[in-house]
């Protein structure tokens, strides 16, 4: 049980510009919603430099809205389901609760909810590691700084035609063979389970993938690998009847800003990512190849998001008369509009690069950080462990009749 002791709205310590911020497109067809994560710190840790204090959380936060003042604003609608940010400095809610549970059942929560229309999980991470700096009475030093300009990713002037057939957005996912829609998939019950991977376990992944991929230009990445591997598991497990002409095919998202020619500002402060989408592939593929075989089909998604090809994203979205469809409804719990990513598909995200661990408040380093919850079935995030050793966690939900058997295959396989 969990009661709400506290609600402070928290807003910047000095005086921030005010007015309208544009938004890009990435950020427009980003989710509006809140996606929420949680931190979770161990009381009277060892490493612990500064006991927790509401009041040191209010002012490192105040301080940090200074620089990263467009959270203190707010979004409104304007035509076409595009959003607009007013810069008015209205503030951040922020709470304080406690429980009589003990870290073992519950752990210490700091979490946090950002709109994913306002931020990425690397802007997202950089806010939070400012505001930990900022609590552990350290100051930002100039290359900490957000770069807030987000016209940088706009389309073109003028608006160019797109230049590709932007299958992420104009093609829907494959249903289950025999299906007319995806409603009777979408109101099965799921699971959510943790997978851990020892790092001699995402060695053995990566290995094998590099060993049967032939020629290439560079080695699969450990995303790549494990996210190969989990396609196969979950095409095992669902296949029914033995029917492997089955079509399936994968979500994931792609970092943009090293892709983009010149690369993004160091810092740059909103959404840098796009969805993609694998090629449409059968079970029967997946399983009788080996692992490069899936492996490639997520490199080539990957590789997909050339400059060129940003580029053109952008000028799609931006041709669209109504935004709305674009968005993927991945932080809503319960949403029955969206796009279904799950059965026979999967959504694989990965924050495997993201400094999650790193986000000292003067308590010491967290034990666990995660998503709050996964909305749909055959959505997951490929994360870090805190043990940094190498090893790491995934987080994944799935239709529950299908749980434990992807658990059972998922580690036989990599024996």
């Amino acid at each position: 049980m969990i009661t709400i002791r506290s609600i402070s709205m928290v807003v910047p310590s000095e005086p921030t510009p005010n007015g309208l911020l544009q938004l890009s497109e990435s950020d427009q067809v980003a989710q509006w919603t809140h996606a929420p994560v949680i931190h979770i710190y161990r009381p009277n840790n060892t490493n612990s430099t500064i006991p927790f204090s509401i009041e040191t959380m209010k002012d490192s936060l105040s301080r940090a809205l200074v620089h990263f003042y467009p959270l203190a604003g707010r979004l409104h609608w304007i035509e076409g389901g595009r959003l607009e940010l007013d810069c008015n400095a209205i503030g951040v809610q922020l709470l304080e609760a406690y429980s009589e549970g003990t870290l073992d059942e519950l752990g210490d929560f700091a979490p946090t909810a950002l709109s994913h229309t306002m931020v990425d999980g690397q802007s997202a991470t950089n806010f939070i590691s400012s505001w930990a700096k900022l609590a552990r009475g350290d100051n930002l030093e100039d290359h900490e700084m957000p770069f807030l300009d987000r016209t940088v990713l706009r389309s073109s002037e003028p608006l160019m035609p797109p230049r590709f057939d932007h299958i992420e957005y104009t093609t829907k996912p494959p249903l289950l063979i025999g299906s007319t829609d995806a409603n009777e998939e979408k109101n099965k019950e799921t699971s959510v389970t943790l997978l851990k991977l020892t790092k001699e376990q995402v060695e053995g992944l990566k290995k094998r993938a590099n060993q049967e991929m032939g020629v290439t230009i560079r080695p699969y990445t450990r995303y790549e690998a494990i996210a190969g591997h989990m396609w196969r598991c979950a095409c095992k497990v669902r296949v029914v009847d033995n029917i492997h002409e089955q079509p399936t095919r994968v979500r994931l998202v792609v970092d943009i800003r090293n892709r983009l020619k010149p690369p993004l500002p160091q810092r740059y402060f909103g959404n840098a990512i796009f969805g993609t989408v694998t090629s449409t592939c059968l079970y029967g593929d997946l399983l009788s190849n080996p692992l490069s075989y899936s492996a490639g089909k997520l490199r080539e998604a990957i590789e997909r998001m050339t400059d060129e090809y940003i580029r053109s994203i952008l000028d799609f979205t931006r041709s669209q008369k109504h935004v709305g469809g674009l968005r993927c409804n991945f932080h809503i719990r319960g949403d029955t509009e969206g796009i279904f990513l799950g059965n026979p598909n999967l959504s694989l995200g990965s924050w495997i690069n993201l400094p999650i661990y790193d986000l000292d408040f003067g308590w010491g380093k967290p034990i666990h950080v995660g998503p709050g919850f996964l909305n749909m079935d055959g959505k997951s995030f490929i994360m870090p462990s805190p043990a940094f050793d190498g090893s790491l966690i995934i987080a994944l939900r799935l239709q529950t009749q299908y749980i434990d058997s992807f658990k059972k295959t998922f580690y036989e396989d990599i024996e």
